[in-house]
């Protein structure tokens, strides 16, 4: 049982940075109820013929923690029962215990992440006194808005040697269970706010070298400045042109223009009134990477579009 448990520990750390998605956490006290299957995993007393047989049994439990965001440290308080076949019939043997969990999660900003812990305290077993009790654990936690977490673990919970009927017992545990917590004082991460109207939209559309016709993908640049502008009710647009500095200013300034003019024709075509568009030249005076005089850089062949 061990082994399988490790083996799903193990896809699960591999798994989980691929699938989960990315979350804004907080740290925060949490409080949650718990429940599962148990199955005692040695109950043999130190008598020699007196045989036991446990069966599968049920637990419920609550805890109360604070979450680190990625260390979370807890009280849990879980009861535990099963009937068990002994020499002298049917019994139910009950467990209550006191526990100080520690525990890791791999990936606390994520939806999904596997975490193992380790718990110490104190138990009592149906009519035994007060032992010390310790587990291990493994498991799987889902988390949701920053409130909410559920987790799926596997606990190996055992104490020192409790007595029953007159005999000293080994108690050892598996248990499988589901936890659901509730984490206070979380905030949600704030929606996005509304776009600012007064804000600018901008686009660039890219010329070839001493080329002022409009490329395919320019043509798809513009159609898109067009449609923003039009969903956006955006009344003035500004279309300024650049060069690089391969060729004489003179020469630059005249070639921006045009292409400024290319662009502005391009956004009449798709139904931006001409009278919107304001269109400047600046040749090669603002260079988008600088370079030398005479390189030929693409990325300073170009037309800004800003809509306002």
């Amino acid at each position: 049982m061990k082994t399988k448990v490790g083996a799903v520990v193990a896809a699960a750390l591999i798994a989980a940075p691929l699938a989960a998605q990315a979350q804004n956490l907080s740290p925060g006290f949490y409080v949650g109820v718990e429940g599962g299957i148990n199955f005692i995993h040695n109950l043999n007393p130190n008598i020699a013929g007196q045989t036991n047989s446990p069966r599968v049994g049920f637990m419920v439990g609550g805890v109360i923690g604070y979450d680190f965001v990625g260390p979370r440290v807890e009280l849990e308080i879980p009861y535990r029962r099963n009937n068990v076949n002994t020499n002298y019939g049917l019994t139910n043997v009950q467990s209550i215990a006191a526990m100080v969990n520690v525990l890791y999660d791999f990936f606390p900003q994520s939806m999904i992440s596997p975490h193992i812990g380790a718990g110490v305290g104190i138990a009592r077993v149906t009519a035994s006194q007060t032992e010390f009790a310790y587990q291990g654990i493994a498991g799987l936690s889902a988390v949701f808005n920053d409130s909410i977490r559920v987790s799926l673990d596997y606990k190996f919970f055992g104490t020192t040697n409790p007595s029953f009927a007159g005999a000293s017992y080994r108690y050892l545990n598996h248990s499988a269970m589901l936890t659901l917590a509730y984490k206070f004082g979380s905030t949600p991460a704030a929606p996005p706010p509304p776009p600012d109207r007064a804000m600018t939209d901008s686009f660039m559309v890219f010329f070839d070298f001493d080329r002022s016709n409009i490329t395919p993908t320019a043509a798809t640049t513009i159609q898109q400045a067009a449609a923003r502008a039009k969903s956006g009710q955006k009344t003035r647009i500004g279309v300024t042109g650049h060069a690089d500095r391969s060729g004489a200013d003179a020469y630059n300034m005249a070639l921006s223009l045009r292409r400024a003019n290319a662009v502005k024709d391009q956004l009449v075509r798709e139904g931006i009134p001409a009278a919107n568009i304001t269109v400047v030249g600046r040749g090669e005076s603002q260079p988008l990477v600088q370079t030398a005089d005479g390189v030929r850089e693409p990325q300073n062949r170009r037309v800004e579009i800003v809509l306002n």
